[in-house]
């Protein structure tokens, strides 16, 4: 392990959504190492919707080199990032996890503070799918 935790953005449509989301997983790992959350949520007019500039500015905001774990709420967040995955402008190393949002989000956010690598990390967010409340 390097050293270096997997910076996580989460993407929504909603620019509140994303923040709210960002610190209660954020929150959730209080005392432990700060992992690199961004929330990129709406557009830059505050506006509902999707940026891909505000994408791409969490992203490299929170790459630190261990890769970059994006987690997107639904539709053109979605697809957003996979164009910018595509197109190759996001950090080498970025990820576009296959997750619920919030619960992917916590045990994203979980797994990356206690150093873990990309691979953990999108490994407990997909597994976020599982978590039964009844």
């Amino acid at each position: 392990m390097s050293g270096a935790l997997v910076g996580i953005v989460l993407v929504s449509h909603s620019a509140e959504v994303a923040r709210s989301v960002s610190e209660l997983a954020c929150g959730l790992v209080a005392g432990g190492p700060a992992v690199p959350v961004a929330a990129a949520g709406g557009t830059p007019e505050g506006a509902l919707g999707t940026s891909a500039e505000l994408i791409l500015a969490a992203a490299r905001s929170v790459d630190r080199g261990a890769g970059v774990a994006l987690i997107a709420d639904l539709g053109s967040s979605v697809l957003t990032v996979k164009a910018l995955l595509l197109d190759e402008e996001l950090p080498a190393g970025s990820r576009l996890l296959d997750a619920p949002f919030l619960e992917g989000a916590v045990a994203a956010v979980v797994t990356a503070a206690t150093g873990a690598p990309l691979d953990a990390v999108a490994a407990a967010a997909g597994e976020a799918y599982d978590y039964r409340k009844v």
